[in-house]
């Protein structure tokens, strides 16, 4: 008896457990760049201990990079989508037909469908979308009352967004925030405002990536390679599904389903059909497949990827400049430009990132300043800063915020980063979120600026080969 009670004391003890991790994981913060902004905000480094700013010290102006907000799939993902529904529909014929067993086969995928089937556009800006962008210019005006309490003029609180409509509606959402209750158009007293785009074809702003065709190549030459160090976790993760389901799944299924698990938790909060699918260490591998993607083709892998982005970085630095100028001459209030709001992608807000050197160790920072290449984000379960969840998640940002100081303090003028609306290290100002505004020209901004966009991006190029420094983890490829 005492032996049957110990046993059922162990399985309930094990249930438990596993329950309590199943709480612990939650896969909404696992899906790289396809996370939504509130599953993923809070995300910060604990260890990291933010500046204090200097008594006394009052924000004048505003930068802010940000992603569009959730959007649907692409019509091309749509397709993959609906060529994923008539594969399974024939895995399950097939075991069918050789009577095999169904017990291990989950019951949504019999007469599963594509949620967006019949659907002719996509890459739109969803509902979730719309309300991550409003509520972020809601939070910014009350952080930062005194830089919005003018009244709005587009020389002094300036929007641009690129001329893809996720990005454009974005910017309008976000606006609605920020000058929500300042207006008297309907009951909730908006107003209306500007945003302004260039034309695609030469928005060296905030779509350096298209008209960079350097990059371009290089994104094209180098796809190829990165899929190649996807397969391994793709093959094993795929040979495991065969095995636990009864399924004769291909990789491309698995990565199918890998792409279904994150629109369904991102865009329609189902965590149980295709993310049930795998297990969380296997979520954790399939994201830094993703990571390490986003890390090789837009991000410190290369180079290129960010230095094709001084034209950015130099508009933000000018921005500050200008701050200061109208600041040391008293300019009237309404006369100078108090927040510069830009809003764009994935492929703006990582290479922007990467100029000002987040998500790296100081000695990584000097590294990339000798143009020496980084290591890879080292392979679950060894923890990484580098993680798409986090460097540019639907709505992710970066705010640097000027600041002007009494005579008295260190600095006259500080710079302070946030990426997501928290402050964040910068290894170039001596890992401080707060920089004074001569050591960030001096030490982030200025080693950029030799880079010209059209040597950058015009410029032949020797054709690139994928050889970057190797971790133990990546070279057990």
């Amino acid at each position: 008896m005492a032996m049957r009670i110990a046993t059922f004391l162990v399985i309930l003890l094990s249930v438990f457990e596993h329950s309590a991790a199943g709480e612990l994981f939650n896969v909404r913060q696992h899906l790289s760049t396809v996370s939504r902004y509130g599953a993923v905000k809070e995300f910060a480094d604990s260890a990291f201990v933010p500046s204090k700013v200097p008594d006394g010290c009052s924000p004048i102006h505003l930068n802010l990079v940000a992603r569009h907000g959730t959007r649907s799939p692409t019509k091309k993902r749509m397709r993959e989508l609906d060529n994923l529904a008539t594969h399974l529909e024939s895995l399950l014929r097939d075991v069918k037909e050789q009577n095999l067993s169904l017990k291990k086969v989950p019951a949504w995928l019999w007469g599963w469908k594509s949620p967006w089937k019949g659907k002719v556009t996509g890459g739109e800006l969803t509902d979730v979308g719309e309300i991550e962008l409003y509520h972020l210019g809601i939070r910014i005006r009350e952080r930062f009352p005194d830089l919005f309490n003018e009244e709005y003029h587009p020389d002094v609180f300036t929007i641009k967004a690129t001329q893809v409509p996720r990005a454009s509606a974005s910017a309008v959402a976000f606006g609605m925030g920020l000058f929500s209750g300042r207006g008297s158009l309907g009951p909730g007293h908006q107003r209306a405002f500007a945003v302004t785009s260039e034309s695609r074809a030469s928005d060296i702003l905030l779509r350096f990536f298209d008209c960079c065709q350097n990059y371009k190549d290089f994104r094209k030459s180098q796809e190829p390679a990165v899929d190649e160090l996807k397969e391994p976790i793709f093959d094993e993760i795929t040979a495991t599904l065969r095995k636990r389901y009864g399924l004769n799944f291909t990789r491309q299924d698995a990565s199918s389903l890998w792409f279904l698990c994150k629109q369904e938790a991102s865009l329609l909060d189902i965590t149980d059909q295709a993310c049930g699918l795998f297990s969380p260490s296997e979520v954790a591998l399939l994201e830094w497949t993703d990571d390490l993607e986003l890390f090789i083709l837009k991000g410190y892998g290369k180079s290129l990827n960010y230095r094709m982005g001084v034209p950015l970085l130099k508009d933000v630095f000018e921005s500050m400049a200008q701050a200061i100028k109208a600041k040391e001459e008293n300019y009237a209030p309404g006369s100078y430009e108090k927040a510069r709001l830009r809003f764009a992608h994935a492929e703006t807000v990582v290479p922007f990132s990467c100029l000002l050197g987040l998500f790296l160790e100081q000695s990584e920072f000097k590294q990339i300043l000798r143009e020496e290449p980084l290591q890879y984000p080292p392979k679950p379960p060894q923890k990484r800063n580098w993680r798409g969840s986090t460097v540019a998640p639907f709505a992710g940002n970066n705010m640097l915020v000027l600041y002007s100081c009494p005579a008295n303090s260190s600095s006259k003028y500080f710079v302070q980063v946030l990426h997501n609306e928290h402050p964040i290290p910068m290894p170039g100002c001596d890992n401080s979120d707060l920089c004074p505004f001569e050591v960030f020209k001096e030490r982030i901004v200025t080693p950029h600026m030799k880079h010209e966009y059209s040597a950058v991006c015009n410029v032949k190029l020797e054709k690139p080969e994928l050889k970057p420094a190797m971790t133990t983890a990546s070279s057990s490829f």
